[in-house]
């Protein structure tokens, strides 16, 4: 099932489509990663992940951020690192994957809405994305019980809820969370991977 909280219009034919970076978001174990570079792949867009540049400028991963510096330290790193990313949108288009934390959170919040993105929900129920977290073996700082990670899901999902589209992911294999994002918002791929 897919519902769509804001219009997105589909480009009329023949002209290029408005939407110049995707911006997955999601709780813990949505998939923005896979869904990202899958959604890349379709497109000929490069994909990127926050986290992958977060711990590239830190020079650590995130769990030992979190470790050492704490959970503050890192949320002031994610946003140094989200605002360098949003700038390349304006030459580039991308497909982003951002941390859990990084939509749910005012100041980032506002780095969206000032850029040339389209934000995406990837959702599905507390309990499909902590089996999906129990059998990934990535730390997961913020992954602790069942029953904190229940919380923390409730407590962001209406933030996510903000997102221009909502996609429900349960059950549903990569490739087709992804046609159905790019189906979504008229952005349609040749042959070759390049959206026409």
């Amino acid at each position: 099932m897919r519902t769509s909280r804001h219009n997105v219009k589909a480009p009329a034919e023949g002209r290029k489509s408005p939407v110049q970076a995707v911006v997955l978001v999601g709780f813990m174990g949505a998939g923005k990663t896979s869904v990202g570079r899958a959604l890349g792949r379709l497109l000929g867009w490069q994909f990127v992940d926050l986290d992958d540049r977060i711990q590239a400028r830190e020079r650590s991963t995130i769990a030992e951020i979190f470790r050492s510096s704490g959970e503050a330290e890192f949320r002031r790193a994610e946003h140094h690192a989200l605002r360098e990313l949003l700038k390349e949108v304006e030459s580039e288009r991308l497909v982003i994957a951002v941390g859990g934390g990084a939509f749910s959170r005012a100041e980032n919040a506002s780095l969206f809405e000032d850029s040339l993105t389209t934000t995406i929900f990837l959702d599905a129920p507390a309990d499909e994305l902590w089996k999906r977290c129990s059998d990934d073996r990535t730390e997961r700082p913020l992954r602790r019980d069942e029953q904190g990670f229940r919380e923390l899901y409730e407590t962001r999902r209406p933030r996510y809820l903000d997102a221009k589209l909502h996609i429900d992911t349960t059950g549903k294999e990569v490739s087709r969370i992804a046609n159905e994002i790019a189906g979504s918002l008229g952005l349609k791929q040749n042959s070759a991977g390049k959206e026409k």
